[in-house]
This record gives C-alpha cells, structure tokens and sequence, in this order.
C-alpha cells in the first residue's frame, strides 16, 4: 500500500467516526441514537480489520470506492445502515439446474457496490 492510499484509507475511518461521533437518528429517540452511532463504529471496526492485510491495488480501490457510497447513501438517507437491493424479476423463484445458476449470477452481479461486503460480515 503506498503511503497516499494509506492517509487516504485512515481519513476515511476518521471520517466515519467523527460521523458515529455526531450522528442523529431520524427519529430523535435517544436510544435509537446510540444504537445506529455503535452500529457505525462496529461495522467499520469490522470491515476495516477484515481488510486490513488487502495488498492488490484493484482491490483496495473497490474497498475505498465501497466505504465512500456506504458513507454518501448513510448520509443522504439518514440510515446507517445498507439499503436493500432491487432482485431481477423473478429472483426468488424455485427453479433447478440452469436456469437457478443464472438467476444466482443476476443476482450476483446486480448487486451495487456499496454492499459488496455487507454479505461477508453479517
């Protein structure tokens, strides 16, 4: 990791704290509050240490380009946490063999960048 990738990659995590640090539930409840404000640091405490030993620069510019939508949609939406995604048609229906491996890469690959790594942690 180069030492720019690096500062960039610490100011995203103090950026996201300092987000934990002032957040504000949409509904105004208190307890709510604290519940999304740990939701945060708990979520990048977690995908920060999981990816902490990535060495492919490819891979660590998906990671960042991840953390900058997760980070953009909390704020715009107010939610800290990851929006659901929209299936292909007929996404959920049993079917076998072919057709279900084709449905699985529809899904796979509909889905946006900003819950990539969502799956893997929870």
């Amino acid at each position: 990791m180069t030492p720019a990738t690096r500062q960039e990659v610490l100011g995203l995590y103090r950026k996201i704290l300092q987000i934990a640090k002032n957040w504000q539930s949409a509904s105004g409840q208190i307890e709510e509050t604290m519940r999304e404000k740990e939701y945060i640091r708990n979520e990048a405490r977690t995908l920060f240490r999981k990816n902490k030993n990535v060495t492919d620069p490819k891979l660590i510019k998906q990671c960042i380009e991840e953390c900058e939508a997760r980070i953009e949609i909390g704020l715009h939406y107010n939610i800290p946490y990851p929006r659901p995604i929209h299936l292909p048609p007929m996404g959920l229906a049993h079917k076998q063999g072919r057709t279900l491996r084709h449905q699985e890469k529809l899904r796979k690959i509909s889905k946006p960048i900003y819950l990539k790594s969502h799956d893997e942690v929870s």
